[in-house]
C-alpha cells in the first residue's frame, strides 16, 4: 500500500523544454511528487533529479506520493492568459491519491479565476469524473482538453504492467462520459502496451469520436536521450514473451495498423510530438 505525503512547494508551473515545448506546450503543472499508480513501465523515474524527483522517489517508485499542499495558491499566483498548459508529464493528477486527499478541485478553481489560453489534463483516471461539473465549468474559460490514457484491450495484459489502474471498459467508459458531458477529450493510446491494435483503435474511437493520438513504449533504439521506459516492464515482457513490443521495427507496424483503422472511420492517428500537438493546438 501507498502513503500520502506533503509539502510545501516553491512552484507548480514550470516552463516546458524538449518534447511538450515541440508539441506546443509553454508550461507544465505537476501538483505532486511520485505518482501512487506506480505503472512498471513509467518514464518519470528514470528522469531522476532532471524530473525534480529525489532519490527516494525513483528508488521506491508508486510506494507514496508527495502532495502540494499550495500547489493552487502556487498555480493562482503563476497562471497566465498566453499559457497552454500540460497537466501533468510528471504525475498522474488523477492517481489513487487524489481520492483520499484532493488537490485538483482547487486547481481547477484557481484555472477559472486565471484562465490561461489552454488547458490539458493528462490522466487514465476514471476519478475524473467525480470533477465533472467543475471541468465543464473551467471549460468555459479556457480551451480545456482532455487526454485519457487506454494501453491495451487485453485486461490480463493491464494487469501485468499496471495492476494499480482501472481496468480498460471503466477508462473507455470515462471517456465517453466526458465527451456526453461536452467536453474535448481524446483517447491516448499511450503507451503502447500488448493488444489487438485494430480492436484497441476501434473501442478507443467509439468512446471518443474522436482523432486518436499514442505512442509505443519508449526505448533507447529510437530515443538515446531522456526519459525511458523502466526496466521493470521489460523484465514483464520477457516472462510473458512480448519483447516483440520493445523493438522498434515492430512499434511502427502496431502505429500503421492502428492509422489504418482510424482512417477507415474517418478520422486521424498520430504520434509523438505530431499527436500530442493536437492537445496544444491554439
Amino acid at each position: 500500500m501507498w502513503q500520502i505525503r506533503e509539502s510545501t512547494a516553491k512552484s507548480v508551473l514550470t516552463p516546458v523544454s524538449g518534447f511538450l515545448k515541440e508539441a506546443g506546450f509553454t508550461h507544465s503543472l505537476s501538483p505532486a511528487r511520485n505518482c501512487t499508480y506506480g505503472c512498471t513501465y513509467c518514464y518519470v523515474p528514470t528522469m531522476g533529479i532532471y524530473g525534480g524527483l529525489h532519490p527516494e522517489d525513483w528508488t521506491h517508485w508508486g510506494q507514496f506520493t508527495t502532495l502540494k499542499t499550495n500547489a493552487a495558491e502556487l498555480a493562482q499566483q503563476g497562471l497566465r492568459p498566453e499559457q497552454v498548459i500540460y497537466c501533468s508529464p510528471l504525475v498522474d493528477p488523477y492517481q489513487p491519491a487524489e481520492r483520499e486527499r484532493p488537490v485538483m478541485p482547487e486547481i481547477l478553481e484557481a484555472v477559472i479565476r486565471k484562465p490561461p489560453q489552454i488547458f490539458v489534463i493528462q490522466t487514465r483516471g476514471p476519478l475524473i469524473l467525480r470533477d465533472l461539473a467543475l471541468l465543464v465549468e473551467t471549460a468555459k474559460f479556457t480551451k480545456l482538453r482532455i487526454s485519457f490514457s487506454v494501453t491495451t484491450d487485453r485486461d490480463e495484459v493491464r494487469r501485468r504492467y499496471e495492476p494499480r489502474c482501472e481496468s480498460n471498459e471503466e477508462r473507455l467508459a470515462a471517456i465517453q462520459e466526458l465527451r456526453e458531458a461536452g467536453l474535448e477529450v481524446y483517447a491516448t493510446l499511450a503507451p503502447l502496451l500488448p493488444c489487438n491494435p485494430e480492436r484497441l483503435a476501434q473501442m478507443a474511437i467509439e468512446a471518443s469520436s474522436r482523432n486518436l493520438i499514442g505512442d509505443p513504449l519508449h526505448v533507447r533504439g529510437t530515443k538515446p536521450r531522456g526519459a525511458t521506459t523502466r526496466a521493470l516492464s521489460f523484465e514483464i515482457a520477457r516472462r510473458y514473451d512480448e519483447t516483440e513490443w520493445f523493438f522498434p521495427d515492430f512499434q511502427e507496424q502496431i502505429l500503421r495498423r492502428i492509422e489504418s483503422v482510424a482512417h477507415k472511420a474517418g478520422y486521424e492517428f498520430a504520434s509523438g510530438t505530431r499527436g500530442f500537438g493536437w492537445l496544444a493546438k491554439k
